[in-house]
């Protein structure tokens, strides 16, 4: 396959990713292309009927779209869902199982992560990995559920999504980490599976996060101090005591969780990134976009953005911001890499 990093073109001083679209300093495309970028909310493909095709056993994943994602600069994704009726279980058993067919069916092109140094030979390989995760965890209905899973591939967990066994979903935040969560934080942080209370309401994130001997993540949400009306949003309080655990929060592109009224644009995420920056410093700040290449259509899309160039758009926005090279690498990857061989050792 031809190389990838060289195909832009120059323009006045700037370069393009592709004919046509906005024009990227070198020093961004510099950036982006010697980072290694892990988006912990990344999506391959919001149309969940086209993922289900290519996970067929006779479907070809197709190289243009493997173009894309490279072209884009992510190095690791996490395309978790969470299934939140009828066979739980069940539904997230079958979702592990197809991601694992289709990776062993696409050597060529990615890679499943599993521990630290998966993240840097799908660098150094210029495949994509991906870390298998769920985004409910409902599904550990015993605690061996959760040894059964992680034997499959599974990495991270998101706690609750609603209320369930385990704790209160973001929707009531005054339900608390239960008897049982706890003993499931217990296993994950003895088996090495990532916790994620993204979706988890404010009293169990807290409780989640003091139960840990381990970082916990908040893969994909943003600051409360900047959307006051967004019970998914993290409180200061929340996002300090991940911070001192040593976890880092992927900021998301979703409009309603950048902005509570008005447009939204690149410029809001930025100024999520810079308020965590503010309240526990840059290295627990990250990306969990919560999108794919294609965006979520016109009523959560952020405005003026082109989602297959995001992360791109990222990079020349923190630099406009005078954020150092070193920090920008850190934000693009460099702290989850961090946190996440901290939870699953070597």
């Amino acid at each position: 396959m031809r190389s990838l990093s060289r195909r832009f073109l120059i323009a006045g001083g700037a370069c393009r990713l592709f004919a046509t679209g906005p024009a990227y300093s070198s020093r961004t495309i510099d950036l982006v292309r010697g980072s290694t970028v892990i988006d912990m909310l990344g999506l391959i493909t919001l149309n969940y009927r086209r993922l289900a095709a290519w996970q067929n056993k006779d479907a070809e994943f197709p190289l243009r779209e493997f173009e894309r994602l490279k072209r884009s600069g992510v190095t690791v994704v996490h395309p978790a869902v969470g299934f939140l009726r009828g066979d739980v279980r069940g539904s997230s058993w079958g979702d592990i199982m197809r991601w694992n067919f289709f990776l062993t069916t696409h050597p060529d092109k990615f890679l499943r992560v599993d521990k630290p140094a998966d993240i840097d030979f799908a660098k150094a390989s210029g495949k994509i990995g991906v870390i298998l995760g769920l985004q409910n965890s409902a599904h550990f209905r015993t605690i061996e559920d959760v040894n059964l899973f992680y034997v499959t591939g599974q990495r991270v967990s998101q706690l609750t999504y609603y209320n369930n066994p385990i704790g209160g979903g973001s929707t009531d935040p005054g339900c608390g980490l239960s008897a049982y969560g706890a003993q499931v934080v217990e296993r994950m942080n003895r088996l090495g599976m990532a916790i994620d209370v993204s979706h988890c309401g404010d009293r169990t994130t807290l409780d989640a996060i003091a139960a840990s001997r381990k970082p916990v993540l908040v893969t994909h949400s943003n600051c409360r101090a900047l959307v006051p009306n967004s019970v998914r949003c993290k409180t200061d309080e929340a996002i300090r005591r991940m911070a001192a655990k040593g976890g880092v929060m992927g900021v998301t592109l979703v409009r309603g969780l950048v902005r509570s009224n008005g447009p939204a644009t690149m410029e809001h995420v930025l100024q999520h990134i810079d308020h965590i920056v503010s309240v526990t410093g840059v290295e627990h700040v990250g990306l969990g976009t919560d999108v794919d290449l294609d965006g979520r259509g016109e009523k959560q899309d952020l405005e003026g953005s082109s989602y297959s160039d995001k992360i791109y758009q990222v990079t020349e926005g923190l630099i406009r911001r005078k954020y150092s090279p070193a920090h920008i690498e850190a934000i693009l990857g460099g702290n989850f890499r961090r946190a996440l061989g901290q939870i699953w050792g070597a």
